[in-house]
């Protein structure tokens, strides 16, 4: 009988895709998936340890898995937090049977000898999507430096993918929309000998295989006018920016570009080149040493910039940063106070941003059963699009803006 596997996911998109590519291997090598953690011969966790409550989270989930796994079947733990912390994981964690970094055995599991001595997952081949749309990774690893990330120390120095890889697996997958990640997504093809991004005609390599390209994770220095006009070109006019705070002082000390006003401007220019234009960010509440003239101006910023998502995020001490040797800590019931009125602010726009659209024809890419998203919508991010049960998933249907429900958008 063929081994049943169960894979858990936790984390941000490029771990859905590792998992993705796990899955695939675990297939070709005979495994069949469980329909239920507590059926599984073997039981997988890809974990995440990008920040404190990331972590916990990652713990947690596989205590629950261990009480919930059937005699004999086996845990696994692999990811980030396996990456990070494995020989303290061993010990910390007895109830696992293994705990595997990136470089992961064919079997997964204890019982076989891989078939090959390890995986490369940025390179593995991964199944068909089974939705209408999938994430695409073409890089793997960060070469920047900002105080706050410790994922350099894990993931490696950057390594892009080469462009024909990354169109052949968008191929495969047969969906409607790819959403292009990396953690440091400008970046890519920059460690590929001469020093060049090649962002931009990947992108428009992909828009001539897929109907929607969407991009996630974009550094703000390297937004240039080529990179807006090749994302406005798709017909996904979709800007994730990733500012992390507005403060000049503070964005030094988080060893990163920019300011607000530069923010601003490119913003901006953006809306004059694309007035329907979409943006998200994110943002790190309570960073060593920021001032309340500093939480000031990123209020003074949300409310000018206006714009549709925000994730905020109280700042997390990571080991081995640089952050963890800054004075002037916050703490943490001022870091949670200015988090809650940052949220409450950015509610208010994101709800009349949601308004505005009332009454609007727009074309969405229909999800599942009742729920789509148009181009301004990013899938698991943002909000979604509420349209008739009796639309078939993976189609492109018109439908008009019929009201607001925070958030989310109805139609029909």
């Amino acid at each position: 009988m063929a081994c049943r596997f169960w894979l858990e996911t936790l984390g941000c998109p490029k771990n859905q895709v590792d998992s993705d590519k796990l899955a695939g291997a675990m297939l070709e090598d005979g495994m069949v998936p469980a329909d239920a953690p507590d059926e599984a011969d073997l039981v997988v966790v890809n974990t995440c340890a990008f920040i404190e409550e990331a972590r916990q989270e990652s713990v947690e989930t596989i205590l629950a898995l261990d009480d919930l796994r059937s005699a004999g079947a086996e845990l696994v733990v692999t990811g980030c937090l396996a990456e990070r912390y494995g020989e303290e994981l061993s010990v910390a964690l007895p109830e696992v049977d293994r705990v595997a970094g990136f470089g992961v055995p064919v079997s997964l599991g204890r019982r076989a000898e891989p078939a090959v001595p390890e995986l490369d997952l940025l390179e593995l081949p991964r199944p068909p999507a089974n939705g209408p749309w999938a994430y695409v990774k073409v890089a793997e690893g960060c070469d920047r430096s900002c105080g706050f990330c410790a994922i350099p120390s894990f993931r490696g120095p950057q390594r892009s993918r080469r462009m024909e890889d990354v169109l052949a697996e968008v191929e495969a997958l047969g969906v409607s929309e790819v959403v292009l990640v990396a953690q440091d997504l400008a970046s890519y093809g920059r460690d590929q000998g001469r020093g060049e991004r090649r962002l931009v005609p990947l992108v428009r390599a992909v828009a001539e295989r897929v109907a929607w390209v969407r991009l996630l994770y974009l550094y703000p220095a390297d937004i240039t006018d080529s990179l807006v006009d090749t994302i406005c070109d798709t017909g996904v006019p979709y800007f994730d920016l990733s500012l992390q705070h507005v403060s000049r002082a503070l964005l030094r000390r988080m060893r990163r570009w920019g300011d607000g006003e530069r923010f601003l401007s490119r913003i901006r220019r953006i809306r004059r080149r694309e007035p329907g234009a979409v943006f998200r960010s994110n943002f790190i509440v309570g960073y060593p040493g920021e001032t309340e003239s500093d939480h000031d101006q990123l209020i003074r910023f949300l409310e000018e910039a206006r714009l549709d998502w925000c994730g905020f995020f109280a700042h997390s001490e990571e080991e081995g940063t640089p952050a963890a040797d800054l004075d002037r800590k916050i703490p943490r019931a001022l870091a949670e106070e200015r988090l809650a009125e940052l949220r409450s602010i950015q509610d208010e726009i994101t709800r009349s941003r949601r308004d505005e659209l009332i009454g609007a024809p727009i074309e969405v890419l229909v999800d599942a059963p009742g729920v789509g998203r148009s181009f301004r919508e990013a899938p698991e991010s943002d909000g979604v699009v509420h349209v008739p049960h009796l639309l078939e998933p993976g189609e492109f249907v018109r439908v008009t803006v019929t009201g607001a429900l925070g958030p989310d958008l109805v139609a029909s």
